[in-house]
């Protein structure tokens, strides 16, 4: 039988192409390399690999994304003035209630809104006694532009044990009230930005086309040797059967108390990489993560696609989400995902000049998409890999119901999930 020599692409004239376009030298190496990882037996599934940013492509929803199941809703009897909703939802184990309370403009004062809170958070735990948490958002009706908008002006997070304490609570203590937050005056939401809504499914890379197949002849020989490269994590030790578990989007006023509950059951940490103006809104949500061991992620201070943006821009996204993030945890910020799985060289040269590394995954299982229990749980599984990096959202509640038995049977398996500096240590690259 012939040994495997590899296609034309990955010998010599495919080295003195990339060495002309200006690759790094090491780079130019990587056919060689990646022929060598060719020749093993493929992977049962493969990573979801780099791909190219489509020319002129507009803001997209999420691909076939359908609408998350309804929450059920706990209506006051008598209402309250001001008062939008309140929604409520459990992991199994506990209840949390999250109330959106929009005021005018003039009623925003410190004195009318701790009183309204206090209001709101007392008689939803006696229209529900099941709840054992109880989240309040006050906006200015004026402001209010949806959950990624600008800023509230005043948020708290009561659990059942601390509501009497709450309850206490006046203009001269209130801000001793260890989970409750009020917009400072001088608070800079920053200008309007793109959000992005679309998932991770895969990471998407904007530059040239030599450019492009360096990043991906490095997420294939990554694969093969884990740990980071440059400053991109595209996949641990395949080795090892440690992964790390991953959310985006964090923190949510809503589900963070239930997917810290269920992490905490199962004795698993994870990474949180967290949008700094949700960061900036739900601090105390920040500080439990750190006090339970897992570990903050920056996603940009928007959530915005950063493709197309020049480095001024990016470098502000980036650096605006790790003050808020410093400023809370007291620790410097390593990581970083881009939303959208969206990056350029731009991107990769700011990552650079701030220490920081890119991370990526090996299982996106769409459950942003609302995908059903069932079929989550199965992709988890079956993609689930030795040095694999797990991506999820702590915003969707079928998410938190598959978490339990999801961890259960991969530690069956005998996996270990923890975060994503776990994950390298040991076999980091850089």
């Amino acid at each position: 039988m012939k040994s495997w020599k590899g296609p034309q692409l990955f010998q010599t004239p495919f080295i003195c192409w990339a060495m002309l376009e200006g690759m790094r030298p090491w780079v130019c190496l990587l056919p060689w390399a990646l022929g060598l990882v060719l020749a093993q037996p493929s992977s049962p599934t493969p990573l979801p690999p780099v791909q190219a940013i489509p020319p002129g492509e507009m803001q997209p929803l999420a691909p076939g994304q359908r609408p998350a199941p309804t929450l059920p809703q706990i209506v006051l009897n008598p209402p309250i003035r001001f008062v939008e909703r309140i929604a409520w939802a459990s992991n199994g184990f506990v209840e949390a209630a999250e109330a959106l309370v929009l005021i005018p403009e003039a009623s925003t004062t410190p004195s009318f809104m701790l009183t309204k809170a206090q209001r709101v958070v007392a008689e939803t735990f006696a229209a529900r006694p099941s709840l054992s948490y109880v989240d309040v958002s006050i906006y200015s009706r004026r402001e209010y532009a949806g959950f990624g908008g600008p800023l509230p002006r005043f948020t708290a997070s009561v659990s059942r044990a601390r509501l009497n304490e709450f309850l206490r609570l006046n203009l001269s203590n209130f801000l001793q009230f260890d989970h409750l937050w009020i917009k400072p005056q001088d608070a800079f939401y920053g200008p309007p930005a793109p959000v992005t809504d679309e998932l991770e499914l895969t990471p998407q890379f904007q530059g040239t086309r030599a450019q492009l197949r360096a990043q991906q002849l490095e997420q294939t020989v990554a694969s093969q040797q884990g740990g980071v490269v440059g400053n991109r994590l595209f996949h641990g030790d395949p080795r090892q059967r440690v992964v790390a578990l991953t959310f985006d989007d964090a923190p949510h006023p809503l589900f963070e108390p239930l997917l810290l509950d269920t992490l905490r059951r199962a004795g698993v940490r994870a990474t949180f990489f967290c949008i700094g103006r949700n960061a900036e809104a739900y601090p105390y949500f920040v500080r439990d993560m750190v006090q339970q061991g897992h570990e903050v992620a920056n996603h940009t201070y928007h959530h915005v696609r950063l493709n197309g943006l020049d480095e001024a821009s990016v470098t502000a996204e980036i650096v605006q989400a790790n003050q808020v993030l410093q400023a809370i945890t007291g620790k410097p910020i390593v990581y970083f995902r881009p939303p959208g799985g969206r990056f350029s060289p731009t991107v990769l040269e700011v990552m650079r000049r701030l220490n920081m590394t890119v991370v990526f995954w090996t299982d996106d299982p769409g459950d942003f998409d609302n995908i059903g229990q069932g079929p989550l749980e199965a992709r988890l599984l079956r993609r689930l890999r030795p040095g694999g990096i797990v991506l999820l959202h702590d915003n969707v509640l079928q998410t938190i119901a598959v978490l339990p038995r999801f961890l259960a049977l991969a530690g069956q398996q005998g996996y270990r999930l923890g975060t994503v500096g776990g994950l390298v240590q040991g076999v980091d690259r850089r």
